[in-house]
């Protein structure tokens, strides 16, 4: 069997670059009309462990979209990749986003998954 290659920092390294585009694209509804004024910021995507024993859990790519002026409530988008469907974990993605939830204080956090086949 053929090695594959990993396109996954590629993809990474995409969304960072054009993550406006990335959103427009992925997460229409509640992103398509993100104007200049609108920030958008990668954060970490090691998340904070409560002990230092736990394992870390790391996102793919999440993005903090802030509207100037609270003119909406902060959005925080968890974009993941998977190449591999059956690697897949509804449970370890509904983590992350409750995580993230209680680390930002918001309610407001759109999980994105893209599946991609090679």
């Amino acid at each position: 069997m053929a090695n594959r290659t990993s396109h996954d920092q590629n993809f990474k390294n995409l969304i960072l670059d054009y993550p406006r585009e990335a959103l427009a694209f992925f997460a229409s509804e509640e992103a398509g009309d993100l104007l200049p004024s609108v920030k958008v910021t990668p954060i970490r995507q090691e998340q904070l462990k409560e002990r230092l024993g736990d394992r870390f859990h790391e996102l793919d790519v999440p993005l903090l979209v802030e509207w100037p002026n609270g003119q909406r409530e902060a959005l925080l988008f968890t974009l993941e990749e998977e190449t591999d469907p059956g690697r897949f974990s509804i449970h370890r993605l509904a983590h992350y986003t409750l995580h993230l939830s209680e680390l930002f204080d918001t309610e407001r956090v759109v999980p994105v998954v893209i599946f991609f086949e090679f």
